[in-house]
């Protein structure tokens, strides 16, 4: 899917001003190519996609710091390939890089209480149904659905159980979503 430079720009502003619809949209546009750079890189489908989450993480993260002149799948690439470096310097020194306080502060800030299309969905469908489509999914995002919609926890509760960066919650709700999606929609054709 070709997307025109000024809707690309048009989703990037509305990222920074925290617009959900706009981080999707970014997420699903750069998806493959980000974790596609990774599985090269590393040649395992798990850390991929786990450097990938990061990635996005860190991006929506710091969405106010990206640069128009600049085009974005780079700015992506070059935050997967620092925290892909980040990570080879952490396991080779054995140290474990805490998120700064001002980080989690400003996670904290966002809010998590209104239901996106995709929750609305969720909670409509088949229960049976729906947990036989879950079980489809990829065993990390199988937990992420099941903390968020069946045990009701929020994003700090499941980010302290999981002991992740609420914004890898966040990436990882995301993507379990549409994927979930995709697999709905299969199925039901």
């Amino acid at each position: 899917m070709e997307v025109s430079k000024k809707k690309l720009l048009e989703q990037i502003q509305q990222a920074k001003h925290g617009k959900q619809t706009a981080f999707n949209f970014l997420l699903d546009r750069y998806w493959n190519e980000v974790y596609g750079f990774q599985l090269a890189r590393i040649n395992n489908e798990f850390e991929a996609e786990e450097i990938t989450i990061e990635t996005f993480a860190k991006a929506f993260d710091k969405i106010h710091t990206f640069k128009e002149e600049y085009t974005f799948s780079t700015w992506l690439i070059a935050i997967s390939k620092n925290l892909h470096i980040d990570k080879i310097r952490k396991t080779k020194s054995g140290i474990q890089i805490q998120n700064s306080e001002a980080i989690q502060e400003q996670v904290q800030k966002i809010a998590d209480d209104s239901p996106s299309p995709e929750d609305n969905l969720i909670t409509q469908q088949n229960l049976a149904e729906l947990l036989r489509f879950i079980k489809m999914l990829k065993p990390h995002y199988q937990d992420v659905i099941n903390l968020r919609y069946f045990q009701e926890m929020s994003y700090k509760e499941i980010s302290e159980m999981l002991d992740e960066p609420i914004n890898n919650v966040k990436v990882k709700l995301l993507r379990s979503k549409k994927l979930l999606a995709e697999i709905i929609s299969k199925n039901r054709q």
